[in-house]
């Protein structure tokens, strides 16, 4: 049997920073991967263990401003629950809503989803393409990184070891549309194979005009979640047209290079992929 590694509970964030800065530890927020990761199913138990589940300074959703402030242990259930997140950016509700059961969804959090860095992440897709910041702090104090900067390498971050999560900022643009889309081997509680989000503005009382900052982002079919600028670059200027659709679906299968793994295989999501953006185009086009 694994053993347990030693945990540090923390009272307040200045002293979660002082604990991760003096020797190495495994941040956990809602533990759902974590707690796997322990029995040795999955890797090697971490040596030590940072519990921030009491620190209320990394909870709450707010605005600021035109800006959707996350903490990084907002739980997907208070983000499906919440009236902000609903007025504003529902998609990252519905995403929310696909991962797991309710037992998960109480537990788990944003700022885990994302600092764990699989590339099956649900919410990660939602990250790139609405341009999200994530807010990391130590006792050296706070920077903003991007999130197309977040995740360089398959389960790596841009996460210093003495650094933790603290938020996420997402910019709230006038007149843009954000669509969540998730296929898996089953309706619920089921890891994403293809993970889709895409992003557009148009002109402001014209639901009709051509879309413009496009951001298509995608999980579960490369080392990383990753926008694709050639499928942007096809949808960028364009309507939801049977030609745009065509179009970009091709160029999806083309510029993916999609992983085989254990729950898929490249050829499928690839197909897939571009299936799921021609059913999106098509059901803003209304055709």
């Amino acid at each position: 049997m694994p053993i347990e590694p030693p945990v540090a509970s923390p009272r307040s964030l200045p002293e979660a920073y002082a604990v991760i800065a003096g020797e190495p530890h495994r941040p956990m927020a809602g533990g759902t991967d974590l707690l796997v990761q322990i029995t040795g199913e999955i890797g090697e138990p971490p040596e030590r263990v940072l519990d921030l589940w009491g620190l209320e300074e990394l909870r709450g959703i707010s605005l600021e401003g035109g800006t959707l402030v996350l903490g990084a242990l907002t739980t997907y259930t208070e983000i499906r629950q919440s009236v902000i997140v609903a007025e504003h950016l529902p998609a990252l509700a519905e995403a929310a809503a696909t991962i797991g059961a309710a037992q998960i969804q109480n537990r788990g959090t944003i700022g885990g989803n994302a600092a764990n860095a699989s590339p099956a992440g649900d919410t990660l897709p939602i990250l790139l393409a609405c341009d999200a910041e994530l807010v990391l702090g130590s006792v050296r104090g706070e920077r903003a990184v991007a999130a197309i900067e977040f995740w360089p390498k398959y389960r790596e971050t841009a996460l210093a070891a003495d650094e933790l999560i603290v938020r996420i900022r997402l910019p709230l643009v006038a007149d843009r549309q954000v669509r969540f889309r998730k296929v898996g081997t089953r309706r619920a509680q089921a890891i994403s194979k293809v993970v889709m989000a895409l992003a557009w503005r148009t002109d402001p009382g014209q639901d009709s005009s051509p879309w413009r900052d496009v951001r298509l982002a995608l999980g579960s079919v490369a080392a990383t979640p990753v926008r694709v600028p050639r499928t942007e670059a096809v949808l960028e200027g364009s309507s939801p047209s049977e030609a745009t659709a065509d179009e970009a679906a091709a160029t999806l299968a083309a510029e993916i290079e999609p992983i085989d793994d254990v729950r898929s295989s490249a050829d499928y999501r690839r197909a897939v992929a571009a299936r799921v953006l021609h059913r999106l185009i098509r059901d803003e086009g209304g055709w």
